[in-house]
């Protein structure tokens, strides 16, 4: 189980293998291939996991979604984490990729 003070903004985070993603009606929905679990990463996970697409670091992130979002800082950063959190322990995203760009 990953917790959320183990990651950093410093992390690098990428998309997982095995997954079947989809538009619908403008949310990101998700089929994992390897355990047949149904995910709706709603429109901001979306838009969360699209920037995981290559290797970013999740302060980069946070950047990101403050400039598309009227978002506090701290309030987005919790947020993410959060959500790449949930993410890794379902086997969705890698993190601590190396190859980022910033």
């Amino acid at each position: 189980m990953i917790k959320n003070e183990s990651i950093s903004l410093q992390d690098c985070v990428v998309q997982g293998k095995g997954n079947i993603v989809s538009d619908m009606g403008g949310e990101k929905v998700m089929l994992n291939v390897q355990n047949g679990k149904y995910y709706n990463l709603g429109e901001i996970g979306g838009k969360i996991w699209d920037c995981m697409e290559a290797p970013v670091s999740i302060g980069q992130l946070v950047t990101t979604l403050m400039l598309e979002y009227d978002v506090d800082q701290t309030e987005c950063q919790q947020h993410v984490i959060s959500f790449i959190a949930h993410m890794a322990e379902e086997g969705l995203v890698q993190i601590g990729v190396e190859g980022h760009r910033e």
